[in-house]
């Protein structure tokens, strides 16, 4: 159908907004699928350094609710090259790889928002979402990925959720990565007598 004057075809528009909803959302689960059925595999990019790091805590933050050791990694990597380092670039990897949850929440809108605790935490996000995504990024857990499919849903400005995103969880992958280094530390020692 033609709206008078500008010669868009409303119907059109709406169903290639949908079908690219549908694409993205079928994108992100299968990513997840993968993902998940790789995940022992992940731990195995610990040979590779820094880049390695990158990888590990980037597939495990691309999963939607499906935990991913990737954390494990950084731990270990921390006590055998620069902890700081490790860090920096596990908190770029875990914060670029959350951007599927997002781009979840912003494809499938109308599919979450039935769920109580989505909209418990969807009600957070849009009342303080800088600080509530931050906190959420920085402290580990699972609920994260609602945090983005939030975000997404809401609209929120990817540019301001990607900041306070890599915020929260480069300064947890820095502490985690310290914790390795002292933690492997303090373990040697005391075997050593």
């Amino acid at each position: 159908m033609r709206t008078p004057g500008n010669g868009i075809n409303e119907t059109s528009r709406v169903s290639r907004r949908s079908c690219l909803r549908l694409v993205l959302l079928i994108i992100v689960g299968g990513l997840t699928i993968a993902l998940f059925l790789l995940r022992d595999h992940i731990q195995e990019l610990a040979s590779l350094g820094y880049l390695g790091a990158f990888v590990a805590t980037l597939a495990s933050s691309a999963t939607i609710i499906v935990p991913i050791p990737g954390i494990a990694v950084v731990f270990v990597l921390g006590d055998i090259w620069n902890p700081l380092v490790i860090g920096l670039v596990s908190g770029l990897g875990s914060g670029l790889g959350e951007l599927t949850g997002y781009a979840a929440g912003y494809g499938g809108q109308d599919l979450f928002q039935r769920n109580r605790l989505y909209s418990r935490i969807e009600c957070w996000v849009a009342r303080r979402a800088a600080i509530f995504i931050f906190i959420f990024a920085f402290v580990p857990n699972p609920i994260f990925d609602l945090v983005g499919l939030a975000a997404g849903v809401l609209r929120y400005p990817l540019t301001k959720f990607l900041f306070f995103c890599l915020l929260g969880k480069t300064a947890r992958c820095i502490l985690v990565a310290y914790a390795g280094q002292w933690g492997l530390e303090w373990v040697r020692s005391w075997f050593a007598g």
